[in-house]
């Protein structure tokens, strides 16, 4: 009894990075669903190459199942925000847990590194900050849930996409709306996370780079390389 009530508190602790490290709160409303989304949704697959300072990361993004999820991601690696952004948080002790970065303000020098994590992604057209619903696909549903977090058993085993070793994410503040473009990518398979954060891809080579980074190494570029994206 006592191992398991530690083993719950413990991963409570690991999950709080996710939920301390972004802006606390949102300033402008979320839209859902691709019909409102404020960047491009994706439809189907595309690849990103992060070009780090331990290597090259290949992800595939999956906008099947996580379309504006996936598209603002897309959308934000062809502006170049994570170009010079720092993964600000890498939690490896006491298990592995994830890699997190993609905050804009870590790319700029003047930015103290006690402010990392804190950064969101600001149009430079509207001069407002871009926030997502938290978006959800289950298997025999044909759209993606959204602005709701997902506890129930039942429902988690049919999610179509879960924090399996290697799994993008987006990071978030404590509000399901608040995700911007802050990412983390899980060390090891996280399923306590299933349901309350937005999985929208995965790791598929330099699974090993991504065992290398530590806090403060460099996302020197993020290029797209799927062929007319």
């Amino acid at each position: 009894m006592i191992r398991q009530s530690l083993k719950a508190l413990l991963a409570l602790a690991l999950c709080l990075p996710l939920l301390v490290s972004c802006a606390s709160t949102t300033t402008a409303s979320v839209p859902l669903g691709c019909d409102q989304a404020s960047s491009p949704c994706l439809q189907g697959k595309a690849a990103v190459e992060l070009t780090t300072s331990k290597g090259s990361i290949t992800l595939e993004l999956d906008g099947d199942a996580a379309p504006v999820t996936a598209g603002n991601f897309l959308d934000l690696v062809k502006r170049g925000a994570y170009n010079g952004t720092v993964f600000h948080r890498v939690v490896r002790e006491p298990v592995p847990f994830v890699v997190q970065g993609g905050d804009p303000a870590s790319s700029d020098p003047a930015t103290p590194k006690s402010q990392y994590g804190t950064g969101s992604f600001v149009d430079p057209t509207t001069g407002q900050a871009r926030f997502l619903p938290l978006e959800l696909s289950f298997k025999g549903e044909d759209q993606p849930r959204y602005s709701r977090v997902v506890s129930n058993p039942t429902e988690l085993l049919k999610l179509k996409l879960t924090h399996e070793r290697g799994a993008l994410a987006m990071a978030r503040s404590q509000a399901p709306d608040s995700a911007s473009a802050q990412f983390y990518i899980a060390l090891k398979p996280l399923p306590e996370l299933d349901g309350r954060y937005a999985v929208f891809g995965r790791v598929t080579d330099g699974l090993d780079v991504v065992d290398a980074i530590r806090q403060d190494d460099i996302i020197e570029k993020a290029t797209v390389t799927t062929p007319g994206l």
